[in-house]
């Protein structure tokens, strides 16, 4: 009975034990020795709350005893959406956390299934002297400039016209960005690829990035304290890391020409008019989202996994998502986070059946 304990409860456990006899459970407890945790990679994003999903899945499955197994635990390493993508080449790996979605003809090429498991969005950020949240303005285009480097000082008329009664510093703009493969540069780039056609031409919109000009760093967390630390910078962030850490975030202009604050209900209101296709692996554009009270700039972590792990391994991960759905909402809404709503993971559900059924094929 391979990795008995990985899918008992305590309580479980211990009736068999009895019925088994010493021998038994000594196969069982060698047995267990053997068992992983469920291994996953990607990105920094969706870390936080993939993090305390991961101490409630171990806490769950333990079903209040002292005994664990490894079985029911996630190791999750955060090194941004494109290595962890590139990392599920690696046998060991479970699956990857991305927030750039891989097309649908990757995920037929290399066997692999794709699912949205969080919500969220990516705010502009600065850190000026007397300028609170919320009260600097940009448009698409400005934001496109200041990262072109066309726009170079806080001062500039560009700026102005759309801050009027706020006192921006004769300074230059320090410009920072995420030096790794990161899903917040994806959304970030895509975002300015459409409202920007000199963007589009020179720079584009991908997880990495030739960046014009600015200074680079690794991570959310790292991306965080160099803003924090800049004085007259720009850069791109997470809401919920935002928040946590305090920083002042930007009012967006949006299609409909409205300046939005970044907040769950302007990212749902944008995210509400995503239209979700399993058979393209849930792949969806979330930038740019139309809507009068919609902030433009939503982001959407995927899980991907690969279908040739074998059953047993597929079937963890998704218990871990599947209990992150029925009972991780609340938890993922405290941290900052939009979570799937029940008619998005009934559908995520379906396509789990769908999926498994090409294991071994």
């Amino acid at each position: 009975m391979v990795r008995f304990l990985g899918f008992c409860t305590l309580k479980t456990w211990r009736k068999a034990a009895t019925l088994a006899g010493v021998a038994g459970l000594l196969l069982t407890i060698v047995q267990t020795a053997h068992a992983e945790p469920i291994r996953g990679a990607g990105s920094t994003f969706a870390a936080p709350i993939i993090n305390q999903w991961s101490r409630d899945y171990e806490a769950v499955r333990t079903d209040g005893g002292d005994f664990t197994s490894p079985d029911w635990q996630v190791d999750y390493e955060l090194v941004g959406s494109l290595a962890g993508v590139m990392r599920l080449d690696q046998p060991e790996m479970d699956f990857a956390a991305t927030d750039a979605p891989l097309p649908q003809e990757d995920l037929v090429k290399r066997r692999l299934a794709q699912f949205p498991v969080v919500m969220g969005g990516i705010v502009v950020v600065t850190n000026l002297a007397n300028v609170g949240p919320g009260q600097l303005r940009l448009s698409g285009p400005v934001l496109a400039d200041i990262y072109l480097g066309k726009v170079a000082k806080w001062s500039d008329p560009a700026i102005k016209t759309l801050n009027p009664d706020l006192t921006l510093p004769d300074e230059a703009i320090e410009v920072l960005h995420r030096e790794d493969g990161s899903g917040s540069t994806f959304t970030f780039t895509s975002f300015l690829a459409k409202v920007s056609p000199e963007w589009k031409d020179k720079v584009g919109s991908n997880t990495l990035v030739n960046w014009p000009q600015g200074r680079g760093t690794r991570g959310t967390g790292g991306l965080t304290a160099m803003t924090a630390a800049t004085r007259n910078s720009i850069a791109y962030l997470e809401y919920g890391q935002v928040v946590r850490a305090g920083l002042r975030f930007a009012s967006l202009q949006n299609q409909s020409g409205a300046f939005v604050q970044p907040e769950p209900k302007s990212f749902q209101a944008g995210l509400s008019t995503v239209v979700w296709d399993a058979a393209r692996g849930f792949s969806a554009d979330t930038t740019n989202l139309s809507g009068a009270g919609a902030y433009p700039m939503a982001v959407v972590t995927y899980a991907v996994i690969p279908l040739n792990r074998g059953e047993e391994r597929i079937s963890r991960v998704i218990d871990l998502f599947r209990l992150a759905f029925a009972e991780g909402a609340d938890k993922a809404t405290a941290l900052g986070y939009i979570p799937v709503s029940r008619e998005l993971a009934n559908r995520i559900e379906a396509y789990w059946s769908n999926s498994l059924r090409a294991v071994g094929n």
